[in-house]
C-alpha cells in the first residue's frame, strides 16, 4: 500500500473514530432510561404482580403502581426519541467551536426535516399507496403519518449541521444584514436544510427503509451464523473504538428487527425488547440475542480469564496484581464495562485476544440464539442488567435461567483455555513482566500514591504527563474523553510516548495514522475533565 493510500485509510479510519465517538453521549443516557423503563415496567407487570401475590401494592390503582408507570413512561420517552438526540449529539461532538450553536441548530434542523417530510408525504407522495407498507408510517414527535427515520435520520441531519456550521458560522454578511452572520446564520441554514432533507427523505427513505428491512430479514435467515459472525466483528472492533458504529443499526434500525408490539410497528432490536418490556409481554430471543450473548462473558467468561492470570503470574508478584484484576473482574460482573481486562489481554497477545477471546465471545452469539434467551440491556451485560432485564420480568417471559449453566461452562472454558495459551506462548500478563517490570494494569490511585505531593499537584502532574505522552499541546489537534480511553488526534504520531502514558495508568495505547486512543477503563471520566482543564490554561 503506498503512502497516499495509507493517508486516505488513516483519515477515514480517524472520521469514523469521531462520528462513532459522538454516538457516546446519547448511549450513556439509555442506562437510566433502561432502569425506569425496566423497573417501571417490571414492577407494574400482571405477570410478576401475581407470582409475587402484591396485588395490594403494586396492583392497578395503587399509588405505587401509578408511581412506576410515571417511571415506565419517562423511561420510555428517551427510547422513542433518540434520533433527536443522536442529531443533537453529533452535531455538538463534531462542531468544532461554538457546540452549543451547532446542537441547538441540530434541533431545528431535525424539526424542520420531520415536518417537510411529513407535509410532503401529504401534499405530494402517495399517502394511500405509504400506508399499505407495513412498518412504515407512523407517528412521532407530534406528527402524524410520518416516517420513523430512527437514528439514521437523526445521524444524517447532524451531519448536514455540522458541516454547515464548522464551514459557515463566522461567516460575514452585508452590513445591513450583519445581524444574521455568524453564529445566527447557523440555525438559519439549518433550518434550510431540514426542509431540503425532509423534501429527499420523504421519496428515499421508502427504498432505504425497505432495503434495511431486507438486510434484517436476510440476517434473521442466516441463523447461527450470522450471530457468530455478529458477536466475533462486535468485539473485534472495541480496540480500535469502531463498535458503536457497527451495533447501533442492530439495536436502533430494521436490521436488528421489526415487530408488532402493542398495535405499533416497532424496529430495532433495542427498542422491540423495551417496547416489548412496557407491554408485559414474552421478550422476543430474537431480537434479544443482539445482547443476551454478553451476559456469560461479563459474568463469568472474562472473570475466569482473569482467575487464570492470577494462577500463572509470579508468586513474588500476585499480591501487587490481586487487587487489580480482583476490581476489574467486579467492574465486569456489576457493570459489563471489561476495558481493564480485555486491552490487558490484547497488550499481551494479539492473538490472544482476536484469535482466542474474540472466537468464544463470537460462540456465546451462537448458543444464546440456540437456547432462545430472551434478555436485553441498556448499556452492557452485567448483573444489575441481568436482574432489571432477565430475572426480574420472569423465566416466562425472558428464558433467562439457561444463562447460568452456559456461563459456568464459559467459565471453565475460559479459565483452562487462558491458562494454557498464556503458559504454552509464556505471554507477559499480568505478573510475568520481567523482575524490574511492575505490573500493568494500574489504577489512578497507584499513580497518585507514587507521589509525595498534594493532591492538586498530583492531578496537575498527571494531566501534564498525559499531555507529555501525547507530544505535547501542539501535537494535539483535537482530544474528547469517551466512556473508556480518551480519543485524540495528533499531527505527529511518531511524538507519543507509550511509555510515559502507561506509567500514568494507562492500560494500553492504540494509535492509528493520527488517532490515538489512551485506554484507562472507568476512571476515564475523572481523568479526561483534569486534561481538558490543563489544556486550556498551558
Amino acid at each position: 500500500m503506498d503512502a497516499t493510500s495509507q493517508k486516505k485509510g488513516s483519515g477515514a479510519f480517524a472520521a469514523l473514530q469521531n462520528i462513532g465517538k459522538t454516538f457516546m453521549l446519547p448511549i450513556a443516557l439509555l442506562p437510566i432510561a433502561g432502569l425506569f423503563l425496566g423497573v417501571g415496567a417490571s414492577f407494574t407487570g400482571s405477570t410478576f404482580i401475581k407470582m409475587y401475590h402484591l396485588q395490594a401494592i403494586l396492583g392497578s390503582g395503587t399509588f405505587l403502581n401509578r408511581l412506576l408507570s410515571v417511571l415506565n413512561d419517562c423511561g420510555s420517552v428517551v427510547f422513542n426519541n433518540l434520533g433527536l438526540f443522536f442529531a443533537v449529539s453529533v452535531a455538538l461532538g463534531l462542531a468544532k467551536s461554538e457546540k452549543g450553536v451547532a446542537a441547538l441548530s441540530a434541533l431545528v434542523g431535525y424539526f424542520m426535516m420531520y415536518a417537510s417530510m411529513t407535509s410532503a408525504i401529504v401534499n405530494f407522495g402517495e399517502l394511500d399507496r405509504l400506508k399499505k407498507i407495513g412498518g412504515l408510517l407512523t407517528d412521532m414527535l407530534g406528527f402524524t403519518n410520518t416516517m420513523n427515520t430512527g437514528v439514521f435520520g437523526g445521524i444524517f441531519i447532524g451531519l448536514i449541521v455540522v458541516w454547515l456550521h464548522n464551514r459557515y458560522y463566522k461567516i460575514k454578511l452585508p452590513d445591513a444584514l450583519s445581524f444574521f452572520g455568524g453564529t445566527h446564520f447557523i440555525p438559519i441554514a439549518a433550518a434550510i436544510a431540514g426542509v431540503i432533507a425532509g423534501f429527499f427523505m420523504a421519496w428515499i427513505w421508502p427504498y432505504v427503509g425497505a432495503g434495511i428491512q431486507a438486510l434484517g430479514v436476510l440476517i434473521a435467515k442466516s441463523g447461527v451464523f450470522g450471530a457468530f459472525f455478529y458477536g466475533y466483528i462486535y468485539r473485534a472492533l472495541i480496540p480500535f473504538g469502531l463498535h458503536h458504529i457497527f451495533y447501533l443499526p442492530f439495536w436502533q434500525t430494521a436490521v436488528g428487527g421489526t415487530a408488532t408490539v402493542a398495535g405499533h410497528t416497532v424496529v430495532g432490536a433495542q427498542n422491540i425488547v423495551f417496547a416489548q418490556l412496557a407491554a408485559g409481554t414474552k421478550i422476543s430471543w430474537q431480537a434479544a440475542r443482539f445482547f443476551s450473548f454478553q451476559f456469560p462473558e461479563m459474568l463469568f467468561g472474562l472473570p475466569a480469564a482473569a482467575l487464570a492470570m492470577y494462577t500463572v503470574a509470579k508468586k513474588s508478584k500476585r499480591a501487587e496484581i490481586k487487587g487489580l484484576l480482583l476490581s476489574s473482574s467486579l467492574t465486569s460482573i456489576l457493570t459489563g464495562i471489561t476495558e481493564p481486562l480485555e486491552f490487558t489481554i490484547l497488550f499481551a497477545s494479539p492473538f490472544l485476544y482476536f484469535g482466542v477471546h474474540c472466537v468464544i465471545f463470537a460462540f456465546s452469539a451462537v448458543f444464546v440464539s440456540l437456547l432462545r434467551i430472551g434478555v436485553g440491556f441498556t448499556f452492557s451485560g452485567g448483573l444489575l442488567d441481568l436482574v432489571l432485564y432477565g430475572i426480574l420480568p420472569g423465566q416466562a417471559r425472558t428464558n433467562w435461567l439457561p444463562l447460568i449453566p452456559l456461563g459456568i461452562a464459559y467459565f471453565v472454558i475460559y479459565f483452562f483455555v487462558f491458562r494454557w495459551v498464556i503458559v504454552k506462548f509464556n505471554l507477559k500478563t499480568p505478573g510475568r513482566e520481567d523482575d524490574d517490570e511492575t505490573a500493568t494494569l494500574h489504577t489512578k490511585q497507584d499513580y497518585l500514591d507514587a507521589k509525595s505531593t498534594t493532591a492538586t499537584v498530583t492531578e496537575a502532574e498527571l494531566s501534564a504527563n498525559i499531555v507529555k505522552g501525547l507530544g505535547g499541546k501542539p501535537n494535539i489537534t483535537s482530544f474528547e474523553a469517551c466512556a473508556t480511553r480518551l480519543r485524540v488526534s495528533v499531527k505527529d504520531a511518531s511524538k507519543v510516548d507509550q511509555p510515559l502514558l502507561k506509567q500514568t495508568g494507562a492500560v494500553g495505547t492504540m494509535i492509528h495514522g493520527t488517532g490515538v486512543q489512551v485506554i484507562y477503563g472507568t476512571k476515564v471520566s475523572t481523568i479526561g475533565p483534569e486534561v481538558e482543564d490543563y489544556l486550556k490554561t498551558v
